[in-house]
């Protein structure tokens, strides 16, 4: 197993200042106090599973900084800088790239007009890169990434705008093993993971709703939100060791475990390898 090393930002700024996704209401809001509690109790659970957690400065005005995984993806020491479709995020991409390129990563973007969100709609399941798009990335982008990347990306069709990012409804556990939500995806995008990854376990709508995809996955350890009893007792049938963390202050915003965080060493799931 990789050494796990992952890039968070503390949500001193963190809250909901605008309505780009069907969780988030400014009128409902979100409470600093339980944020910042709930956050730090998925560093302390993460730390304490031997991962090493770098922090980025937040930064006011900039509430969603907090959910890393949007920032880009992570290949070998290349960083590929996310272009957001919505500006308010978009803001975001200089802090980003800067603290990337501090920490001696290769800074790329993709040509202007192509929209790509991160590690949110694009992630590795074995050698293969899955890739959602229609409501926030696009085919091209991902398109282009796959070139880049040397590696074959598919393409899956999101079309609950709930799930509007891939890592809210779709989470690799190891090579060939994921879960899912089903009805997330078109039935030829539900054909595309049946067929590429030959265990999926499913997770049911009211735990999907609790984000019990959007998980963070730490060797054979699955930490997600609170209040998904079916999936961690699925979890705990296949082999895994789930641990429940409460975030509904996040999922206020339409995140949850996984959104917090962005791998910057690869997901073991993934396997990646720049020799291959």
């Amino acid at each position: 197993m990789r050494h796990p090393h992952i890039l968070m930002c503390p949500p001193d700024y963190y809250g909901i200042e605008y309505e780009i996704n069907p969780w988030m209401s400014r009128s409902r809001g979100s409470t600093p106090e339980k944020a910042r509690a709930q956050w730090q109790m998925l560093y302390e659970t993460l730390v304490e599973l031997g991962v090493t957690i770098e922090l980025m400065t937040p930064q006011k005005g900039l509430p969603d900084l907090v959910f890393t995984a949007n920032a880009g993806l992570v290949f070998n020491q290349r960083f590929f800088s996310s272009s957001f479709r919505h500006e308010v995020r978009a803001r975001e991409t200089p802090h980003f790239d800067g603290w990337f390129s501090a920490h001696g990563f290769t800074v790329e973007h993709l040509p202007a007009g192509m929209y790509f969100e991160g590690a949110g709609d694009a992630l590795f399941c074995g050698p293969t890169l899955f890739a959602g798009y229609r409501i926030r990335s696009d085919v091209q982008g991902h398109q282009h990434l796959a070139t880049r990347l040397g590696r074959q990306a598919l393409p899956l069709e999101l079309v609950d705008k709930r799930f509007y990012h891939l890592d809210t409804c779709f989470c690799p556990l190891a090579p060939g093993e994921a879960l899912y939500y089903p009805p997330a995806f078109d039935a030829y995008g539900q054909k595309v993971l049946n067929a590429h990854v030959p265990r999926l376990l499913p997770v049911r709508d009211d735990e999907a709703q609790r984000f019990g995809c959007n998980a963070v996955v730490v060797g054979k350890t699955v930490v997600v939100n609170t209040g998904c009893e079916q999936l961690v007792r699925d979890l705990r049938s296949s082999g895994y060791i789930p641990i429940a963390v409460q975030l509904d202050e996040f999922l206020k915003a339409g995140g949850s475990a996984k959104c917090l965080t962005l791998r910057l060493d690869g997901e073991e799931a993934a396997q990646w390898d720049a020799d291959k």
